[in-house]
């Protein structure tokens, strides 16, 4: 779509949204969030990955001298949560270990655990500095 303003021609993209929400079904399909299936000596394998999204637009007419116009996207994140296990007619799920989370975790409870530590040994020194100039 062209736009005319006074004293120049500004284009404008025209902003699809059904063709943005097509790409979005094309990302978020069966096969990316479960995956293919391996199979291998009777055991078959079905991964699974959670898949979150988000999309967004705008757009806006142009004012005199300002600039305008219109946009959108759409952004996917993915990590695998495990994969079901087909092996003599029973189904079992195996969940994937995220080793970094893992890590990020321990870190974390050890630097509450060290604030924690420090808070006690604070709190105890000051007693006993008060105990001492009672005395």
């Amino acid at each position: 779509m062209i736009k005319r303003t006074i004293n120049h021609v500004q284009e404008e993209p025209d902003m699809n949204v059904a063709e943005l929400l097509e790409k979005a079904h094309e990302a978020l399909n069966v096969r990316q969030i479960i995956g293919e299936p391996y199979e291998k000596n009777g055991t078959t394998l079905l991964p699974a990955v959670s898949i979150r999204g988000g999309g967004g637009g705008g757009g806006g007419d142009a004012t005199e001298g300002a600039p305008g116009g219109a946009g959108g996207g759409f952004g996917l994140t993915a990590r695998p949560v495990g994969a079901y296990v087909m092996r003599d007619g029973a189904v079992t799920w195996l969940p994937a270990i995220d080793l970094t989370r893992v890590i990020v975790g321990g870190q974390l409870v050890a630097i509450a655990a060290l604030i924690v530590a420090r808070s006690i040994v604070r709190t105890r020194t000051a007693r006993a500095l008060a105990l001492a100039k009672m005395h």
